[in-house]
């Protein structure tokens, strides 16, 4: 996704919603930053935070949809990537490093 002067900015309107209504701080540096947003938008009463999440999923190209199709998606585990065939798996700062 391209980050454009109106993505920042309905980014940055959001966050300052959001963070008001719900004591949540999100940070734009984040990895998950739009995901968290749109996760806040959906449980948001107030129907501007709602209008400017559904905004940010047209500008992310991500579904913006409640409910059970989305606890779905949250409640399925992740699966681990595969270790290459023959090789050596090594934690390096958190993180899978195959040698």
């Amino acid at each position: 996704m391209e980050l454009t002067r109106e993505v920042l900015d309905c980014m940055k309107t959001l966050r300052r919603k959001i963070r008001e209504e719900q004591a949540l701080d999100i940070r734009m540096s984040q990895p998950d930053a739009i995901t968290a947003m749109l996760s806040a938008c959906l449980a948001s009463s107030d129907e501007e935070i709602r209008r400017l999440g559904q905004r940010l999923a047209q500008f992310s190209e991500r579904p913006f949809e409640r409910g059970e199709e989305r606890a779905a998606k949250v409640l399925q585990p992740a699966q681990p990537p595969a270790a290459p065939a023959g090789g050596s798996v090594r934690i390096y700062r958190g993180q899978r490093v195959y040698a």
